[in-house]
């Protein structure tokens, strides 16, 4: 009986003209990607990690304050190549990370000689160095590769799974995804990098979506480009690193994108065999608003569990926190205003490609 008020917080016969305001959500979206293309652009890509670039961090906390231009001049004599220092956890804790782009073997040597350099630049300062990670270049390298390859194959099995699941064409998504890492072979042969054939892939596998009229596949893949772009934008413009974390973050946020997305084509589908005398842009509105309730409930009990991990959970989890925040919102508005109007696009370019072969 509560889950059933809970799941009726919003009426049932609401009815939300949201496909009516569709062209200004476009425009809101095309606005925030361009913003963070730009924001990755100036910046010269994302800002990796160590565990992405490679180097060292060290995480030191002191007994009293101290700037961190002062651990840098303390530091100077260790070959480290120390690119930033940074303030961690709560001020009154005087805790900092140290990141270089140098790296070494000895952990244990490199812990004890930061920490008698500081002790002995400042003797008012008990050290205490609390964490230290080394990642070598090609390792980095290798993670950056196969991070990239996991989010691309998550969108593979997306377009493959939803093709086969609303439009009952299995074996056409199969051979789209066979001609998709045929693609990636040929390329790869060529010396091309990791990034550009994800991009040449995502291109491909839209331009086949299209080609094979795989219109559901289509729209659940251009939400969750979107919802990924804008994540990583936010990232970029917030100035924060890309890590392995963050990598698993991002796959959080395509599965909840989806899910949403899925509930949503559901009741389309559902809709579409009742309603097929109605307009399309009309079904697909009911749809949204038929699913409204669950849609939001969902994605408040998230934001609830995912907030208070940001609040409260500590420096180590706080970036992944912050990337599912922004995650969770966007999925939530991809399902609504990106997800569902692609298939009206869709549509509304058949019915002219249609008429053009008539009048041709």
């Amino acid at each position: 009986m509560i889950n059933d008020q809970l799941m009726q917080f919003i009426k049932p016969d609401i009815n939300i003209d949201f496909i009516g305001k569709r062209k200004i959500a476009f425009a809101v979206s095309l606005i925030l990607i361009t913003i963070s293309i730009i924001s990755l652009v100036i910046k010269g890509g994302p800002k990796y990690g160590i565990d992405f670039a490679g180097g060292a961090l060290v995480q030191v906390r002191l007994s009293e304050e101290i700037e961190p231009q002062a651990i840098k001049n303390a530091l100077r004599s260790i070959d480290l190549n120390i690119t930033s220092i940074q303030g961690f956890g709560k001020k009154e804790e005087h805790e900092f990370l140290i990141r270089a782009a140098t790296s070494t073997e000895a952990l244990e040597s490199l812990a004890s000689e930061i920490k008698q350099k500081l002790e002995y630049a400042y003797p008012q300062n008990k050290v205490e160095v609390r964490r230290v990670e080394m990642v070598g270049p090609k390792v980095g390298k290798d993670l950056r590769e196969k991070a990239l390859l996991a989010m691309f194959s998550a969108l593979l099995f997306i377009a493959v799974y939803i093709s086969g699941r609303f439009e009952l064409k299995w074996m056409v998504s199969i051979i789209m995804a066979s001609c998709l890492f045929l693609t990636l072979f040929v390329f790869s042969k060529f010396g091309v990098s990791i990034s550009i054939l994800i991009i040449i892939a995502v291109l491909t596998t839209l331009a086949l979506s299209f080609y094979l009229k795989l219109r559901f596949a289509m729209g659940a893949i251009v939400a969750l480009i979107h919802d990924v772009m804008i994540t990583v934008g936010v990232f970029s413009l917030a100035d924060k690193e890309f890590t392995l974390p963050i990598i698993a973050a991002l796959l959080t946020i395509i599965g909840y994108s989806l899910n949403d997305t899925i509930i949503v084509f559901d009741r389309i589908r559902e809709n579409s065999r009742k309603y097929h005398r109605q307009p399309y842009e009309l079904t697909i509105n009911r749809s949204i608003n038929e699913t409204l309730s669950r849609t939001l409930l969902t994605s408040l009990t998230t934001l609830v569990v995912v907030v208070a991990l940001f609040v409260l959970g500590g420096g180590i989890v706080n970036d992944f926190a912050f990337a599912l925040i922004i995650g969770v919102i966007v999925g939530t508005y991809s399902s609504i205003y990106v997800a569902s109007p692609i298939l009206i696009i869709w549509q509304q370019a058949m019915k002219k490609n249609t008429k053009a072969r008539q009048w041709g």
